[in-house]
């Protein structure tokens, strides 16, 4: 055994290896010719002869060695002929036309490497009795168990990366459709069910974005006048009712002008007394026309007195607008103080990328999930869908507005979530993949320019 060892190993290809393999066993068996064969596409090669009688001219004595090794290998037991009286029944077509060639006897033994049979050793002897027996052929067998699967590493090393791929493939099928692969093909089995359930079924489809609530109708409450701040009565987050003070302004210099133009209408009204007494038509016209012109600004001031009580529009919510911290200060006519939203009613802003807007539709339905309510989703309408996108933290987005199927008490405008909403029904494989088919695809045209 050892011999036949040290005879590959002081090769390094596999064809040098086997024939110095076949010319030792050949040697120290006594038998004319050994033949080293592989399994190749299917069929048997015979890759060495002992003694190097591998050469042209003998195409028709190798491809019939061939078909003797791929009769043992395809029976996966070793093969004799002439057969002797305790062999078991086999099948020796190939080999009776192997000898048909050569005459003489045949014994040919497969090459086992992994559980695989990777090839065969044919052992051809010039005495037609054969004559071979269990024992001795037993020996060869264990000789070939050693020395074949050596050989079968050696020539894996040398085959291309295609034949070595395509082997490996090759063996896993064999191995799918062998007895012992039944688990894996319930797991194959499993598995293409899997895919297909994710190439085929439509499942519902959603799109989601940040979304937060505002009030369906929102109403700003400015300064009526110049003046200055005198008292805030309500905070953002208070409820209000129609009519309720929410802030006031100071009323001095208001009262004073009053005063002013009281004092003017007096001293006109006086002076046209005094023209009218004199007679003095011109005089008397002139005072009536200041005193028309004092009472006018005398009633302006007693609007402007009417209105620095700033009253709440309807009942609502104060969302924006906290006073409590300005008091004393000037304000100007036209000046925002405070922003109400009605708390009956609202409205739902989701920001959308840009690249799903396309999917969006007025009338699709979806569910909104309030940071403050996360485990009550809420049942939204899409109303509006905003033409004009804007940048959010470096995405461009478009604001869809929706109205709520249902409106719990703890509601409040300014409260922000999650919206989802149901644009569709696409195979899960195209919804977890198509946002990078569709980056790809971008980048491809991007690239080519067409």
């Amino acid at each position: 055994m050892l011999a036949l060892l040290a005879a590959i190993l002081t090769h390094r290809r596999v064809e040098p290896a086997a024939a110095a393999f076949a010319s030792e066993l050949a040697t120290r068996v006594g038998c004319e010719r050994v033949a080293v064969g592989f399994v190749e596409d299917r069929f048997t090669q015979v890759i060495a002869v002992s003694h190097g009688a591998l050469g042209e001219g003998r195409t028709e004595l190798l491809r019939a060695i061939g078909a003797a090794m791929d009769e043992a290998i395809d029976q996966g037991a070793s093969v004799s002929l002439p057969l002797q009286p305790d062999d078991l029944p086999r099948i020796i077509l190939a080999h009776d036309e192997l000898l048909r060639h050569q005459g003489g006897s045949v014994c040919t033994i497969p090459i086992v490497a992994g559980q695989q049979l990777v090839g065969a050793v044919s052992l051809m002897f010039r005495q037609p009795g054969g004559g071979f027996g269990q024992e001795r052929i037993q020996a060869w067998e264990h000789a070939v168990a050693l020395v074949g699967p050596v050989l079968e590493l050696m020539r894996h090393g040398e085959r291309p990366w295609r034949k070595r791929v395509a082997g490996r493939v090759a063996r896993g099928w064999q191995h799918v459709w062998s007895p012992a692969g039944l688990r894996l093909r319930a797991g194959m089995a499993a598995a293409l069910a899997g895919l297909a359930v994710l190439l085929l079924v439509p499942f519902d489809y959603r799109i989601g974005g940040n979304a937060h609530l505002e009030g369906a109708v929102q109403r700003v409450l400015v300064a009526p006048t110049d003046g200055f701040l005198k008292r805030a009565l309500v905070r953002p987050g208070d409820e209000v009712k129609a009519g309720q003070v929410v802030a006031e302004l100071a009323e001095q210099e208001l009262q004073l002008e009053r005063n002013k133009w009281a004092s003017e209408v007096a001293v006109h009204d006086n002076a046209s007394s005094a023209a009218m007494a004199r007679a003095d038509r011109a005089q008397l016209v002139i005072s009536q026309a200041r005193g028309d012109e004092a009472r006018a600004r005398l009633a302006l001031v007693d609007e402007q007195l009417g209105r620095i009580h700033i009253e709440a529009p309807f009942d609502g919510v104060v969302i924006s607008g906290d006073l409590s911290q300005s008091l004393g200060a000037p304000v100007q006519r036209g000046d925002t103080l405070m922003t109400v939203a009605p708390t009956a009613r609202y409205r739902v802003i989701v920001e959308v990328d840009e690249r799903d807007i396309g999917r969006v539709r007025v009338g699709q339905q979806g569910r909104l999930a309030l940071s403050a309510l996360p485990w009550d989703s809420l049942p939204l309408e899409i109303t509006r869908i905003t033409p004009m996108a804007r940048a959010v933290e470096g995405l461009n987005v478009f604001e869809v507005e929706a109205t709520l199927g249902a409106q719990p008490d703890s509601l409040r405008p300014g409260q922000r979530g999650v919206a989802r909403i149901l644009v569709g029904r696409e195979p899960l494989a195209w919804a977890w993949t198509h946002r990078l088919t569709e980056w790809a695809r971008i980048g491809v045209w991007a690239w080519l320019g067409r």
